[in-house]
C-alpha cells in the first residue's frame, strides 16, 4: 500500500513539474519570471533619475563628474554585456540564465540604457566622438526595438501565410502549375504563347532585396501576362490559360509574402549588428579620449 501511495505521489509530482515546465516554455521572453527584468530595469532607471535630481554637482551635471563617471561605467558595462547575447545564443542551457532569461534581460536593460546613457551626458552634446557614441547607442536601441516587434509578431504571420504548407510544397505547387501552363499554351498564337513562356522563364527567387522587403514586383511577367489575357481571352484555350495564370499569380503572391516576411525578420540584423560594432568602436574611442585628457 505504501509503495502504491508513493508511486501515486511521484506521478502527481511529475505532472506538476511538467505542467510548470510547459507554462514556463510557453511564456514570452518579455513576461519572463513575472516581468522580473522589467522591474530591475525600472529600479535602475529610477535610481539614476533620483540620483541625477538629488545629487549636487558643480557647476552642473556632466559626464566628467563623479556621478557622470558612475553612470558612464554602468552604461559601458551594460553595452558590453548586451553585445554578448549573440555569443549566448550559441550555448544552450536552462534555469535562471536560460536563453529566454538572457533575452528578457537584454531587452529591458537595453531600454534602461537610454536613461543611464542620457543622464551620463548631462544633456551636453556637440560634434565630437562622445556624442557620436551616444547617437550610435540610441540607434542600436531603436533597431533593437524594431527587432523585438518583428520577432514578436511576424512568426505568426509566417505561419498563417504558409497555410500548413512547407516552403518546398509551395515551390512544388508552383512547378505543377507551370507544367499545366506550358501544356495549355501550346495551342495559342505566337504572341500569347510568348507571354506565357516569359512568365514561366522568370526566376521567382531572383528579385533583389528591395523587392523582397517591399513586396513590390512591377516587372512581374506573370502579372503582365494575366493582364493581357484578361483583356483578350475569347476562346476555351485562352480561358484555360487565364485561369492557370490567375492561380500562378496567387501562388507567387503566397511565396513572395513569405519572402517579404522573412526579409523583415532579417533586415534589422543587417542594421543592428554593424551599428553595434560601430558603437563598440566609438565607445572605445570615447573612453580612451576621456582618460587621455583626464
Amino acid at each position: 500500500m505504501a509503495s502504491k501511495a508513493q508511486s501515486k505521489s511521484a506521478r502527481k509530482g511529475n505532472f506538476a513539474f511538467n505542467e510548470k515546465r510547459r507554462n514556463t516554455d510557453h511564456s514570452s521572453f518579455l513576461t519572463h519570471k513575472g516581468f522580473l527584468w522589467m522591474w530591475i530595469a525600472l529600479i535602475l532607471s529610477g535610481a539614476s533619475i533620483y540620483g541625477y535630481m538629488t545629487i549636487e554637482v558643480e557647476p552642473r551635471h556632466n559626464g566628467g563628474s563623479w556621478f557622470g563617471y558612475t553612470l558612464g561605467t554602468i552604461g559601458a558595462l551594460l553595452i558590453l554585456w548586451l553585445t554578448m547575447l549573440g555569443v549566448r545564443k550559441r550555448r544552450m542551457s536552462a534555469g535562471h540564465w536560460s536563453l529566454k532569461a538572457w533575452t528578457s534581460a537584454h531587452v529591458y536593460l537595453g531600454l534602461a540604457l537610454v536613461v543611464v546613457g542620457t543622464l551620463h551626458t548631462g544633456f551636453q552634446f556637440g560634434w565630437n566622438i562622445h556624442t557620436l557614441a551616444y547617437g550610435l547607442m540610441l540607434f542600436v536601441i531603436v533597431s533593437g526595438i524594431y527587432g523585438i516587434t518583428v520577432y514578436a509578431s511576424l512568426p505568426r504571420a509566417l505561419s498563417n501565410n504558409r497555410n500548413e504548407m512547407t516552403r518546398g510544397e509551395m515551390v512544388e505547387a508552383l512547378a505543377a502549375l507551370d507544367r499545366q501552363l506550358e501544356s495549355a499554351a501550346q495551342p495559342l498564337a505566337r504572341a500569347n504563347s510568348d507571354r506565357v513562356i516569359a512568365a514561366l522563364k522568370a526566376d521567382v527567387f531572383s528579385a533583389g532585396f528591395t523587392a523582397r522587403l517591399t513586396g513590390a514586383y512591377p516587372l512581374c511577367a506573370t502579372s503582365r501576362a494575366f493582364a493581357a489575357f484578361s483583356k483578350g481571352a475569347n476562346d476555351e484555350a485562352q480561358e484555360r490559360v487565364l485561369t492557370l495564370l490567375e492561380r500562378r499569380k496567387d501562388q507567387l503572391g503566397q511565396i513572395r509574402r513569405q519572402m517579404r516576411l522573412k526579409a523583415l525578420l532579417e533586415v534589422w540584423l543587417f542594421i543592428h549588428i554593424p551599428t553595434t560594432i560601430a558603437l563598440i568602436a566609438a565607445l572605445t574611442a570615447h573612453i580612451v579620449s576621456v582618460f587621455y585628457y583626464w
